[in-house]
């Protein structure tokens, strides 16, 4: 029922009416009926024989050999996984540049031991971890349903023939349309040598390459169909094996996988002796594959494809180097369109049978349809694009306009000139005055607004900030003036005296409102007493009352006597506190009774600490019981000479 054709040696006949299949023969328009249309064409397809993998996106297989031989593929495994942990399957397309992205082989090794079973374990472990799953897949479209690509073209050839070829065979950049054409022109035009390509695998520190002829020469074809020409038969596989070479190195340990520069690069360079033997292997594995390289150029150059498998890092051995055989943008570059195994010359041959064998079926156009129908009804159903409620608005602030240089030069001068008021330093604010006084005006001119102030000139800033000598100096030495009234919404509050405590809000408040201690209020009464003419104190400045030399020499006399008075009872208090331990020193000591020597018996009940005096009432106590009992007799001594105080 099923043939197998080479792909460089086609029948004349099955070319003739051969057309392009898409992979969907007839859209289906109703998207809402996709399930039924599932469960009729599952159906149907069951009552034809045919088989399929719903995991892995609706494959299609042949007989039962195919479909077990799926099973047991990677692909198929690795898809069953991920669904499994809530992800999407993928194509063979993509599972095969994950399998390309990864150092180490998906099937470990070409042998069949135990542990290739092991290695494939862990490789697809490897990818299952490596997978970055969704939360939430993307919805397909309504009208127009993801449709996976695959690394097959195939073809239909009437009445009941199809068959398949791998896209990479084709030129890049060529449209499907030409595809045909291009199949054509492959049985022909082999050249005097026949096609020729290179097959390179790199993984783990194992590489194999092969340079093969995938086609008879034009001499050979003539004599072969000259030769045969009575008897017509299905031509052969014309392939032929012309030079092959294998070698490993040690660049990798053993089911960790990743190359020990990768990991050099993540983690730092390892010390180990094992990591020394890694790096050597890496640089001999490169060393011997560009010298192959180059032994085979003269052959290199000369096939039409050139075929490579390596990960990322190992694929600019082949290429990113000076004196390269293989340039980066060459058009002959390929890589296999399905999963291959550890790179070994068995698994080079078997991917180059792979590759030139044409995949044929024999399905009516009934079948075809039916077929498109239950893969299309596989295909995931669209979901509703979720509704998001529109966010308010966001107010966005507004820019600060920028400043021109000279009002970025009064800013810094109006911020160095606060900052050395907030922390007093006098003699630092007197040299900055004097520089750039006249710049910043008078001595009242207005704190800028975006100083973010609230107050009005320098004189309330340093009342405020209680500052004496600033104060002091701007009152006397600079002339500021106090009567000047300060923003209504600053708020004045006597932190030191809370009994005092005067908070004003509203109009008419000055700087010596502001102050927050006495002496800074001591300041502006001294300066309207020395200096009356200068302003308005008592009216406009809010001054109480002045406070000259002779008020300030009254003050502190008074301080004098009053401490010289606290002096004088803290004198009386002790003198009398001496003359009361004197009294208690010349009271007589009380008479102690003389101890009793008569003998008392060991039985019967006792007093605590026996009687007084005796030293052999405290015999065989602990010392703790000791001092207690010395307390008490202490106690009955001192209560009797308080009663004979009182007595007298």
């Amino acid at each position: 029922m099923f043939s197998t054709f080479h792909i460089f040696a086609l029948p004349p006949e099955l070319l003739q009416n051969i057309t392009l299949r898409s992979h969907l023969s007839q859209r289906v328009t109703d998207v809402s009926n996709k399930a039924e249309q599932q469960d009729l064409s599952s159906q149907t397809a069951s009552t034809h024989g045919l088989r399929a993998c719903n995991v892995c996106l609706g494959v299609t297989f042949l007989d039962v050999e195919e479909q077990r031989a799926h099973f047991r593929s990677d692909w198929h495994r690795y898809n069953v996984k991920i669904r499994l942990r809530g992800g999407k399957p993928i194509s063979e397309v993509d599972f095969v540049k994950l399998v390309d992205s990864l150092e180490d082989s998906i099937s470990g090794s070409a042998s069949e031991s135990d542990g290739v079973n092991s290695d494939e374990s862990d490789a697809v472990g490897n990818l299952i971890q490596r997978a970055k799953i969704s939360s939430r897949p993307a919805s397909p479209s309504d009208l127009n349903p993801s449709t996976p690509q695959t690394p097959l073209a195939w073809f239909h050839s009437p009445p009941a023939t199809q068959i398949g070829v791998y896209k990479a065979l084709f030129p890049l950049k060529s449209e499907p349309a030409s595809y045909i054409d291009e199949l054509r022109s492959m049985q022909t035009g082999g050249g005097p040598e026949g096609r020729k390509w290179a097959m390179f695998m790199t993984a783990g520190g194992h590489f194999a390459g092969v340079i093969a002829r995938v086609s008879k020469s034009d001499v050979e074809e003539e004599n072969t169909k000259t030769a045969k020409q009575k008897r017509l038969k299905r031509p052969r596989l014309d392939t032929e094996v012309l030079l092959h070479k294998t070698f490993h190195r040690y660049t990798t340990r053993r089911k960790q996988g990743g190359s020990q520069s990768v990991n050099d690069n993540a983690k730092g360079p390892a010390k180990s002796a094992g990591a020394q033997l890694r790096r050597y292997g890496e640089q001999a594995l490169r060393d011997d594959i560009r010298d192959l390289l180059s032994d085979w150029a003269d052959e290199i150059h000369q096939c039409e494809r050139i075929w490579i498998r390596a990960s990322a890092s190992n694929r600019r051995i082949f290429l990113d180097y000076d004196g390269a055989v293989i340039t980066k943008g060459d058009e002959r570059l390929r890589t296999f369109p399905f999963p291959t195994r550890r790179p070994t010359q068995s698994e080079l041959e078997r991917c180059l049978l792979e590759l030139t064998r044409v995949k044929t079926s024999h399905l009516t156009e009934e079948m075809l349809r039916e077929q498109d129908e239950a893969y299309l009804a596989s295909l995931p159903k669209p979901r509703a694009k979720p509704q998001v409620p529109a966010s308010p608005p966001v107010a966005t602030k507004a820019k600060e306009p920028q400043l021109s240089k000279e009002e970025g030069l009064i800013r810094d001068k109006w911020t160095r000139l606060l900052d050395m008021v907030s922390r007093g330093r006098l003699d630092a604010l007197k040299d900055f005055w004097e520089r750039e006084g006249d710049g910043l005006g008078k001595i009242d001119a207005k704190i800028p607004p975006w100083a973010g102030e609230r107050v009005a000139t320098l004189l309330q800033y340093a009342a405020q900030s209680g500052q004496e000598e600033v104060t002091e100096w701007l009152l006397n030495e600079a002339h500021a003036d106090p009567t000047i009234e300060v923003p209504s919404e600053a708020a004045v509050t006597e932190q030191d005296n809370p009994e005092r405590s005067r908070i004003t809000r509203g109009l008419h408040r000055t700087a010596y409102d502001l102050t927050s201690s006495r002496a800074v209020r001591d300041i502006f009464r001294r300066s309207a007493g020395t200096h009356p003419d200068w302003w308005d104190w008592l009216g406009a400045g809010h001054v109480p009352s002045i406070l000259s030399q002779e008020m300030e020499e009254e003050r502190d006399e008074k301080k004098k006597v009053r401490r010289k008075g606290l002096k004088d009872k803290i004198k009386e208090r002790e003198s009398r506190e001496k003359e009361r331990a004197s009294q208690l020193e010349e009271v007589v000591d009380v008479p102690v009774p003389e101890p009793s020597t008569r003998s008392e018996p060991n039985s019967g009940p006792r007093r605590l600490g026996g009687s007084a005096g005796s030293a052999d009432a405290t015999a065989g106590l602990t010392p703790e019981m000791r001092a207690k009992v010395e307390r008490e007799r202490r106690a009955r001594a001192a209560e009797a000479r308080l009663k004979l105080l009182s007595g007298r």
